[in-house]
């Protein structure tokens, strides 16, 4: 018994923690964390899905059977050979797809933008035509020349065409020079198309009236083109950009404007056209091709010459 009293006393002392520095607070708020991710995607996934796709997995989790034997994500699919779904489940008409003529077409966009341009363009050289029309009105110079300027529209443009009458040409007799009242057209003109952002082409014409030489010399061609340049020269000297010109040309007598009497003085004429963007892209493709074709031959008679070389060798 005195061993026992002579033992020491052992005492235990256990440090209670307090639970906010514990860790079990953490994974209960990380699984809070993961299922208010997991509400939230579901929440945006149910308002991306369309009224119909929801009736259909609505459907699915009713009649799976139904489903799984007729495929598709839903009784309601527009996939599904079973009727019912689309816009009310109720209808046996089922989702209907949107066949190719109720998808946008591009294309047809494009299309309707072009015409709507175009539709515009137009206006917009009706307008210049009433403009022109007006100045010769009020103007004491041009309303005396009335019947010599016709203004129309074409499928090029706005066509202003100024033409010889018997006792009043716009020229010189078989040449190109210019009369006192045709500069002052053509300046008051020149100043009048610089209104529009649209390019301008030039064409000569003359009668059928033969020069003595014929052909071989200097003929209407030769004489159709130089007027046609004289009218080029007087519109930019009456303000027009030069950057305007797009082409300048001489037609002697091949388009007649009488063509019942080739030699009738109104065949001479020079006649403007304000072209619309078609024309312009028309020429632009055309000079295009132009040069493709004098490229194509010069690189074919770079390769011949190659080749005499060659065999020369």
């Amino acid at each position: 018994m005195a061993d026992e009293d002579q033992r020491p006393i052992v005492i235990k002392k256990v440090k209670k923690r307090g639970g906010h520095h514990g860790g079990a607070w953490k994974i209960a708020y990380a699984d809070f964390v993961t299922a208010m991710m997991a509400f939230f995607l579901l929440m945006w996934l149910l308002g991306s899905t369309s009224k119909g796709d929801l009736e259909g997995i609505s459907e699915y989790f009713n009649t799976p059977l139904k489903v799984a034997m007729s495929g598709g994500s839903g009784s309601g699919d527009s996939s599904s050979v079973i009727k019912g779904g689309g816009k009310d489940l109720t209808r046996t008409e089922g989702q209907i797809k949107k066949s190719n003529d109720e998808i946008p077409d591009k294309s047809f966009n494009l299309t309707a933008a072009k015409k709507e341009l175009e539709r515009l363009e137009l206006m917009k050289l009706k307008a210049l035509k009433a403009r022109i029309e007006a100045a010769i009105e009020n103007n004491p110079i041009l309303k005396q020349f009335k019947k010599q300027l016709l203004i129309d529209i074409t499928s090029e443009g706005l066509r202003i065409q100024i033409v010889d009458e018997q006792n009043r040409p716009m020229f010189a007799l078989a040449r190109a020079e210019l009369q006192p009242y045709t500069r002052e057209i053509l300046h008051e003109i020149g100043r009048m198309l610089n209104e529009v952002d649209n390019r301008v082409s030039i064409s000569g014409h003359t009668d059928a009236k033969p020069y003595a030489n014929g052909e071989k010399g200097y003929s209407n061609w030769e004489l159709s083109a130089d007027r046609a340049n004289a009218s080029r020269r007087e519109l930019i000297v009456g303000g027009m950009d030069e950057t305007k010109i797009t082409r300048v040309v001489g037609l002697s007598s091949a388009v007649l404007f009488n063509k019942q009497d080739p030699f009738n003085p109104v065949n001479r004429r020079i006649s403007l056209i304000v072209m619309n963007k078609k024309a312009e892209e028309s020429i632009l493709k055309e000079d295009s091709a132009r040069v493709d074709i004098v490229n194509e031959e010069e690189a074919q008679s770079e390769l011949n010459k190659l080749s005499v070389k060659q065999i020369s060798h």
